[in-house]
């Protein structure tokens, strides 16, 4: 694409982010390979007046290095409409803040600008319980705030997990027997006392070979998963709980669920999806910031962020009236 495009992303701090693995960097980078400008955003920054939103906003050059990993440029006040696109970057916990923001790309959406991942989906996709709707991928699943019934269904598998349903990188989540004599005082701190409603599904012994995840670009589907294996003595594979991972060519069945839901998620605004497989089953569908762009493009050579940039290149010739 010959168009220079201007592109914002809303992100974390700049100086927490980690060059060696962070999916974002390596979006900015790709992009200004290709001649694009990159400005960054801070959520906090977003702010409504006259009609329009709008934030102060870093104009930054990617450097190859660790640290610094960016050459800061101009800052300037800028409504988002100004941009060609806007990527929304910035990761969970997805608490009043994140929805708010939502709202307020939305709004910023309402005035022409174009935001990935479109902010209403955001909102709509909670990352655990998005599953149910497309239960014939899942494991068998229970999403309750009856301790009764959580016991009940604990009871009848044996053996399950315990999540949260706004918990992320393996936070709070428990592998429960049903002879665990831990396993009321666990229902009453996840549920807090029956006042939370959680997430619980049969445990997966196939975990041992890696808590999968498919990135599914602009409704593409990526041909490898990053297979997150759990540390010895760990139930978790998740990066942030000190799995180890692994780059692998899809199975049968993780290219039947991701082509099944690439075309339908796309067609809401999701640009970029993190699904997460074990063993075959569905577990979660990550929209605020999927990763492992990195891990997947150093052990497979398959270059994730290029086609994330294709993708946005594509959606911005499209809403100019271009191919």
């Amino acid at each position: 694409m010959s168009t220079t495009l201007r592109l914002a992303f809303i992100l974390d701090p700049l100086a927490a982010l980690k060059p060696y693995k962070d999916s974002s960097i390596a979006m900015m980078r790709a992009a200004a390979a290709r001649g694009h400008e990159i400005w960054t955003i801070q959520r906090e920054a977003l702010a409504w007046r006259d009609s329009a939103v709008h934030a102060r906003a870093l104009r930054v050059r990617p450097l190859t290095g660790d640290q610094p990993w960016y050459e800061a440029g101009e800052a300037a006040v800028v409504p988002l409409a100004q941009f060609d696109a806007v990527v929304m970057r910035q990761d969970p916990p997805f608490d009043f803040e994140y929805v708010t923001a939502t709202w307020l790309l939305e709004r910023a959406a309402a005035r022409g600008a174009r935001v990935f991942n479109a902010p209403r989906a955001i909102r709509d996709h909670s990352e655990k319980l998005a599953i149910t709707e497309f239960a014939q991928f899942t494991a068998t699943t229970l999403v309750a705030r009856d301790v009764g019934e959580i016991n009940a269904f604990i009871d009848e598998l044996g053996e399950v997990v315990l999540k949260p349903l706004d918990g992320m990188g393996g936070s709070q989540i428990f592998r429960v027997r049903a002879d665990d004599p831990n396993r009321n005082v666990i229902l009453e701190t996840l549920t807090h006392e029956g006042a939370r409603t959680i997430m619980a599904q049969r445990y997966l012994p196939a975990i041992s070979a890696g808590d999968k995840r498919v990135l599914i670009i602009g409704g593409e589907v990526v041909p490898y998963a990053l297979a997150r294996i759990p540390k010895a003595g760990e139930t978790r594979g998740n990066l942030a709980a000190g799995g180890r991972g692994v780059a692998m060519p899809l199975t049968g069945r993780e290219r039947e669920i991701a082509e099944t839901l690439a075309p339908v998620l796309w067609a809401r605004g999701l640009m970029v999806v993190g699904l997460d497989v074990i063993g075959g089953h569905l577990t979660e569908v990550n929209v605020t910031s999927p990763t492992c762009f990195v891990e997947i493009a150093a052990q497979s050579g398959f270059d994730v962020a290029a086609l994330f940039v294709d993708k946005l290149e594509a959606a911005c010739a499209q809403a100019r009236g271009g191919a």
